[in-house]
């Protein structure tokens, strides 16, 4: 690993995985609980390496599911902690998220997605949407960041540690396989020095430095129907407001778009490209991106819909992406064209013959 420092800004060379541990450094992480799994396991032997030279801890559990309650437990402690696992290992963690959703902790997962179901492969898919934004039995309470570059796994991965401890709803940072092993540049940086705050831990419990505070008794057990219904409304009325803060979205060329090209996380780098492309050669194509799959640009999506005739959604899954916009725009007549592509990179050149075809 190239000796580089997060003082000033500084252009480097890096794989994504190698890009979450320094941009855990920069968050002021303390700790990473974690357990190998690929494509993510780099991230783990990177924060390894870092730890020591910046006063970080790391551990080892033994297997995902103690990860992620490990994790909760450093949270309630008062650290900044954070995991990351893929694909069966994301399914493990999903109590623990759901724990999370329930007592309202500050937990951070990045994900890098592999192929699906089961073991499958190690190298990529988008297959793990669904999960990431609703997995669990609750009502999907939680923020996730889809990635498209190794800046951008640098840039939301601080922010989804300042997200998680400002709204404490647990959040995600949802790149994939291909991200995590391919190098390419970036920039990394000290948020501080460039005007951005970080957010604070505190300790939900045991926190003796403040021993004149308010007790807290953080649950996820209920007695009754009527009990349980009233937290999870206030927890969904927190999330929605919440959501009109987070939310984020990029849009381009939509106003006068006959197909509107609409992608997440990194086959949205093909998609910007196509629609250069397209438009360079005088075509109304649209370009249209959520950032965040959890909570969904919906509001943003029919605005930009408004005046095409067709949504050409692509994704390296089988419609998983597909169901989140179709459930935001219900009601539309637009007609939808599906490219599904589970578990498969989608090239520029393939979303210039889709578009072609229609």
């Amino acid at each position: 690993m190239a000796e580089v420092s997060l003082q000033g800004e500084q252009r480097v060379f890096m794989t994504g995985n190698e890009v979450c541990a320094w941009a855990a450094v920069a968050a002021k992480a303390d700790i990473m609980y974690g357990y190998p799994i690929t494509p993510q396991n780099e991230i783990m032997h990177y924060w390894t390496r870092l730890a020591p030279k910046h006063g970080k801890r790391f551990l080892q559990t033994e297997d995902e599911i103690s990860a992620g309650f490990t994790t909760l437990g450093g949270v309630m402690s008062g650290r900044k902690a954070f995991t990351a696992t893929a694909g069966p290992g994301n399914v493990l963690m999903q109590e623990s998220a759901g724990m999370a959703e329930m007592m309202r902790l500050p937990i951070v997962y990045i994900i890098q997605q592999r192929g699906g179901p089961s073991t499958a492969t190690v190298i990529y898919a988008q297959q793990e949407t669904t999960l990431t934004t609703f997995g669990g039995n609750g009502e999907g309470h939680r923020i996730v960041y889809s990635t498209a570059s190794h800046q951008e796994l640098f840039d939301y991965t601080i922010k989804a540690f300042n997200a998680a401890w400002t709204y404490h709803f647990p959040t995600f940072v949802l790149g994939d396989g291909y991200q995590a092993k391919m190098r390419e540049p970036l920039t990394i940086y000290d948020p501080e020095t460039k005007g951005k705050k970080l957010v604070s831990p505190e300790a939900l419990l045991g926190n003796t430095e403040k021993p004149e505070r308010e007790s807290r008794h953080l649950r996820n057990t209920y007695n009754t129907e009527d009990e349980l219904y009233e937290v999870v409304m206030k927890n969904q009325r927190d999330w929605d407001k919440m959501a009109e803060e987070v939310v984020e979205w990029d849009a381009k060329g939509c106003e006068d778009a006959d197909v509107i090209i609409l992608t997440h996380g990194i086959v949205s780098r093909a998609a910007l490209t196509a629609y250069n492309q397209l438009r360079a050669e005088g075509k109304k194509v649209g370009y249209f991106r959520p950032i965040t799959v959890r909570p969904f640009p919906g509001k943003q999506l029919q605005e930009a819909i408004k005046g095409a005739k067709k949504l050409l959604i692509a994704e390296s899954a089988y419609g998983q992406l597909m169901k989140l916009v179709e459930h935001e725009i219900f009601g539309s007549t637009i007609e939808i064209v599906p490219m599904l592509r589970p578990g498969v990179g989608i090239t520029t050149e393939e979303l210039i013959d889709e578009y072609n075809k229609q």
